[in-house]
């Protein structure tokens, strides 16, 4: 075997079957044509091998920690040994803490309701929703876009170097960037937080999906991220890292499975002893199905190997930015310019086109769904089109009629179940609009641009 034949055999068996990859999508100017599923950064497809794990398991479901009949023993067995897979696929310390949560936005409010009395956090303006608002209790100082990951540390450092050197401090930010893709320096970051007293939280919902994530290597205090990013639906997510300020705080929720014991008072009150253990953050009956599912997905994508899955990504990210370079009416947004380190996540405008306009035609026309809009990230979208940061908008498309300037903009993203075709398909359907316009006519419907009937 020659050694293109060999590279080529490596870069096929790189893609892993995810479920939808043969659904077909009708058209507006006729026929059907296999979905083209480019918004992975909103929700990837599952992965087959964790659908197939899932309904493996299904019929042996049963309550966990609950019951002591044979499938609610199973049932609790794959639930704690989920526990350790997610451990393990993030690369944990011994006595690090897995919760289980419902998505990142759910683990980083964990998080932030466990803060130490008069914490002060510091986060980029650049972050998620789900990694900029859930500080609302403590003192938050917002820090400006950098535009280097030089800048970016330096930022830090120059806040935290202000900052009470006796108070507990917590840094957040992202490993990727949800609307540019680019990587940003954790462990540098980490570094600096560190050495000035303060502890760092990583939002990796688009890392984790693309890259391996050591919480030791990178030195993180924490790790959050969503299951449903991670090619594993059902909706749960995960809050990783030191258990202190998790073991001293209150319940995120009060009710079975967190407290340990429960006893009335002599005044007619009661007493409760909770669990200091992971368990005293996960209240209720637990999504043993959701939890399952990111654990399979954790050992799929370390089974595939991430070296692997990232040089392919490297070649469909190429493609797309290579593609995009030869429209001049194309800009792609970035922070740190085009030869920061990225992950399979572009967004981008098309001058004289409305972007919810530019998304509908993709749909409607080629049978490619991407995402427009502000992305759940305003001041970033804001700063990037060089409007004001502080302005706001939806995290859908704004009130625009096709044609109309929006300040808003387009996410192409993928990632290991993405087919070659898909992103060449939507390579020619980016040329063929800016060159030759929509085909259909076009109107907006609550507030959604939609084809015309």
């Amino acid at each position: 075997m020659s050694v293109s034949t060999a590279a080529a055999d490596q870069t096929i068996c790189a893609q892993l079957p995810v479920l939808g990859r043969d659904v077909t999508v009708p058209l507006v100017t006729g026929g059907e044509v296999t979905y083209a599923a480019l918004d992975y950064a909103a929700s990837a497809p599952a992965l087959q091998r964790v659908w197939d794990d899932v309904a493996a398991y299904a019929p042996y479901y049963g309550s966990v920690h609950r019951g002591a009949g044979y499938l609610s023993q199973l049932s609790t067995d794959l639930f704690e040994n989920s526990r350790t897979t997610v451990a393990e696929f993030l690369d944990c310390r011994a006595d690090d803490q897995v919760v289980f949560t419902r998505s990142t936005t759910d683990s980083l409010n964990l998080l932030a309701g466990a803060l130490p009395a008069d914490c002060q956090v510091f986060v980029f303006e650049t972050e998620h929703h789900a990694s900029l608002l859930p500080w609302r209790d403590a003192r938050v100082t917002y820090l400006n876009a950098p535009r280097t990951p030089q800048e970016a540390v330096a930022t830090l450092e120059g806040a935290l170097a202000g900052r009470d050197p006796h108070g507990p401090a917590l840094v957040c930010v992202t490993g990727a960037s949800n609307v540019t893709g680019e990587l940003w320096p954790v462990r540098e970051l980490a570094a600096a937080a560190h050495a000035h007293g303060a502890r760092i939280v990583l939002d990796a919902a688009q890392l984790a999906p693309h890259h391996p994530v050591s919480v030791r290597d990178l030195d993180v205090d924490w790790v959050a991220f969503s299951g449903h990013k991670l090619y594993a639906p059902f909706g749960s997510g995960v809050l990783a890292g030191r258990s202190d300020w998790l073991r001293e705080a209150e319940p995120y929720l009060a009710g079975g499975g967190a407290s340990r014991k429960v006893s009335r008072r002599t005044d007619g009150g009661v007493d409760v002893e909770w669990h200091e253990s992971a368990a005293r953050h996960e209240a209720g009956s637990p999504n043993v199905i959701g939890v399952y599912s990111i654990a399979s997905a954790c050992k799929a994508l370390t089974e595939a190997g991430f070296d692997t899955l990232v040089a392919r990504e490297q070649q469909l990210i190429e493609t797309v930015r290579a593609g995009l370079a030869e429209v001049p009416e194309v800009r792609v947004l970035s922070l740190f310019g085009d030869d920061a380190p990225r992950v399979g996540v572009i967004s981008f405008v098309v001058e004289g086109w409305n972007s919810s306009h530019f998304a509908a035609a993709l749909s409607a026309e080629y049978g490619i769904g991407v995402r427009d809009g502000l992305f759940c990230a305003h001041p970033l979208v804001r700063t990037l089109l060089g409007s004001d940061p502080q302005t706001q908008g939806e995290c859908g498309a704004p009130e625009a009629a096709p044609g109309e300037k929006s300040l808003n903009a387009i996410r192409v993203s993928f990632g290991a179940g993405t087919p070659d075709e898909h992103v060449e398909r939507f390579v020619r359907a980016v040329k063929e609009l800016v060159r030759d316009g929509a085909k259909w006519n076009y109107r907006t419907e609550d507030g959604r641009c939609v084809p015309a009937v």
